[in-house]
């Protein structure tokens, strides 16, 4: 049986490391001046993992959020030229959301950001200690090890 104070600290432990993440991988994103916020980064990401266009209530589900915030990433993307709307073939009143080609490029370029925020975070640890990090979160997140992505 685990102690309540124990396990109250290493909550709090995880929290802290969220948020040092947060406004690591915030400054190494404006660091490579993509004027791309880590929301719409995600976005981005998750946009980038399905095979044909999503239809915004398929991106809220992946992010878990509410499709309004949803509608609000998309908007600012698409003012920055990183994604468009586009109509369903199939439906005219469905919306999909795809990535324009500056949509890829803002892709590379936040693999290089996350890269550089991924490098600093975890400077202190050595290879043992990372890949039993890797194990712990894949863990607690409930997913299968990630083959080769170990930063």
């Amino acid at each position: 049986m685990s102690d309540p104070d124990a396990d109250g600290l290493l909550a709090e432990q995880l929290l802290r490391l969220t948020r040092r993440l947060h406004r690591i991988q915030k400054r190494h994103l404006q660091e490579h001046a993509l004027g791309i916020t880590p929301a719409q980064s995600r976005l981005l990401r998750t946009l980038a993992h399905f095979g044909e266009p999503p239809r915004m209530a398929d991106l809220a589900e992946a992010l878990e959020v509410v499709p309004r915030a949803v509608t609000t990433l998309v908007d600012a993307l698409e003012a920055g030229g990183a994604v468009r709307r586009a109509p369903d073939p199939a439906n005219r009143r469905v919306i999909r959301v795809e990535l324009t080609d500056e949509g890829h490029g803002a892709l590379r370029r936040l693999r290089g950001a996350r890269r550089d925020a991924a490098k600093e975070i975890l400077a202190p640890l050595t290879p043992e200690q990372r890949e039993a990090l890797g194990g712990l979160l894949d863990t607690l997140v409930g997913t299968e090890p990630a083959q080769g992505a170990r930063c």
